[in-house]
């Protein structure tokens, strides 16, 4: 048999990993660096930065794309609605247990008694025993009493509070849209530029969604950031808006007790997959690495932990976008979701709690093609797709083999790069039933899935072009009658 030729893919993992960029990983030999320790999508975190410096983030990854030959997906993720304190006359107070404390609508001077809160919109919800959390949950106040122009509060948990920190309303949905003034022109920007994935900060009810998607217009897939802990009583209607969702925990751990996470993770992760949504898990994975060129064992289980539930992708934050050790965090991420995958137990988790197939067709093949492979012993399940539907059924079977999603859409290729298990290819369109087979298996031999004499396992729709309508499935052996060199 033939060797297997070098993949431009990391074919020993299934999670995919997602970097934020930002001033310590924005070269273009950082960037490259990181796409060949295994990074498959760029998060633009547009809470930092100018339009130019993102602009050229995005030029760069794309220049980076071309040189490894494989498709490289692009986050933006949209700054949401800070609610903030104003300032302090001397910078910062010490706030003792027990004390009132005011916040004023009006503009004024914050000293020992009260502060500024210019925010109308949480003046409207709160109400008596309402707890507001600032800067991050350090300080708790509890509402006592509500007013037109002030609100009174006890400090619960005391501590220094200084200028414009970050003010966090857990118990109540606040009227106020997920998508800001500032929120909708770097939306604009971003689709302009030619971003893949939209990712929606502080996301409350499906109809923050709805008005996402309306703007967006299918120019790229739509994350929901599940950070509000009313969202999560909405779940079901805000998946059925999205096209995938991110824990974000950072803020869900600030508005939520600590202990409610992990169980909170799982749900959400489960929920998705049962969905078919791809399922980022972020914040804090690996943030000792920010300045330490290894991890905490601790954070090294966290990561494990996320991929043992299920998760399509983890994610670095500060770590590779302003830490010391950008690319040791990616190469230590890569290590720990390749030694979970190769664990025993985490093939046995995925067959203990198996994700049925939906009531349709093209979920029967999908549950069919998956069992295909394990039982012929195949190298690869390739996917036809022109949306990517077809691909994202596959992966939600979490099949043993990988996935070779193929597209002739350079737009839906990077998408799926966020998707797990999958690796995708554009490529030019298929007219016949014979084409496909034969371009199936010219691809897995071209990009290092398969060697000859390999089985491969082909799903598509006829008519091909046509979205959503996968109907058929077949098992190839990988020949030499398949002519290797022919143009795609």
């Amino acid at each position: 048999m033939n060797a297997t030729v070098a993949s431009p893919f990391k074919l020993d993992r299934r999670t995919k990993i997602v970097a934020t960029l930002g001033p310590a990983s924005s070269s273009e030999v950082m960037i490259r660096s990181l796409v060949e320790t295994g990074v498959n999508v760029f998060r633009l975190n547009f809470s930092h930065g100018t339009h130019e410096d993102q602009h050229q983030r995005l030029e760069t990854i794309r220049r980076v794309e071309a040189m490894v030959g494989r498709p490289i997906g692009v986050l933006l993720d949209l700054q949401g609605p800070k609610l903030r304190i104003g300032t302090f006359s001397a910078g910062r107070v010490q706030l003792e247990k027990g004390q009132l404390f005011t916040l004023y609508l009006a503009a004024r001077e914050g000293d020992q008694e009260g502060v500024c809160l210019p925010h109308k919109e949480i003046f409207a919800v709160l109400q008596p025993g309402h707890d507001l959390l600032v800067d991050d949950g350090k300080i708790r106040l509890q509402v006592q009493e509500v007013h037109l122009d002030r609100i009174v509060t006890k400090v619960m948990v005391a501590g220094v509070v200084s200028d414009r920190k970050g003010v966090n309303v857990p118990d109540t949905q606040l009227p106020i849209s997920a998508l800001t003034e500032k929120d909708r022109k770097d939306l604009a920007f971003g689709l302009e530029l030619g971003v893949d994935w939209v990712a929606l900060s502080f996301v409350q009810r499906a109809e923050d969604m709805m008005e996402a998607r309306a703007l967006v217009d299918g120019r790229a897939g739509v994350m929901a950031k599940l950070e509000k802990p009313s969202a999560l009583d909405d779940l079901s209607r805000i998946l059925d808006y999205s096209d995938a969702v991110m824990v974000a925990r950072g803020d869900l751990g600030v508005e939520l007790p600590p202990e409610r996470v992990p169980s909170l993770q799982k749900r959400i992760i489960e929920y998705a997959r049962l969905r078919g949504k791809p399922v980022v898990v972020a914040t804090q994975m690996l943030e000792s690495m920010i300045q330490a060129p290894v991890p905490t064992r601790a954070e090294a289980s966290d990561v494990a932990t996320a991929i043992y539930d299920g998760a399509d992708a983890v994610m670095l934050s500060a770590e590779t976008a302003a830490g010391q050790y950008p690319r040791e965090a990616v190469e230590v991420m890569g290590r720990i979701i390749s030694e979970t995958e190769h664990d025993g137990y985490y093939r046995k988790l995925l067959k203990v709690y198996p994700i049925e197939g939906e009531a349709s067709d093209a979920d029967a093949i999908a549950m069919a093609a998956s069992q295909i492979a394990t039982s012929r012993r195949c190298s690869a399940i390739v996917t036809f797709t022109s949306t990517g539907s077809t691909t994202l059924r596959a992966a939600r079977m979490r099949g043993e083999v990988p996935i070779m999603g193929l597209t002739p859409s350079t737009h839906v290729a990077r998408k799926l790069a966020l998707v797990w298990g999958v690796y995708s290819v554009q490529t030019r369109d298929v007219a016949s039933f014979s084409e496909m087979v034969g371009k199936s298996v010219r691809m897995v031999q071209r990009k290092g899935f398969s060697r000859l004499g390999d089985r491969i396992v082909v799903t598509a729709g006829v008519p091909f072009g046509t979205p959503g309508s996968t109907n058929i499935i077949r098992l190839a052996v990988v020949s030499s009658k398949h002519d290797k060199d022919k143009p795609e």
